[in-house]
């Protein structure tokens, strides 16, 4: 399984974020989920918005990485402003 983990340091404007989700509802083979961060062990947590996607295998990522949804989401995200941090894992 590989997911997409977007970590948001503010949470967005949700009225303008839902426009975001339905972008990135429309990547293929995907598996979108989202939502505030609201704690951490100790302290106030780091980020204030999660989100993620998931797709079954590295192939399924990789088709749905060249596709242009999945780069109008990255696009959108920035023209959101604000600042966030992508990674990619390899669950296994």
């Amino acid at each position: 399984m590989v997911r997409a983990i977007v970590l948001y340091d503010e949470e967005p404007d949700a009225a303008r974020y839902e426009r975001h989700v339905e972008l990135c509802q429309r990547v293929p083979g995907a598996t979108f989920r989202h939502g505030r961060v609201f704690g951490a062990p100790m302290g106030e947590p780091a980020y204030r918005y999660y989100a993620e996607w998931e797709w079954p295998d590295m192939d399924a990522f990789k088709a749905a990485a060249r596709r242009e949804e999945f780069m109008a989401t990255g696009k959108d995200a920035m023209e959101m402003g604000g600042r966030f941090s992508v990674m990619f894992a390899d669950v296994a």
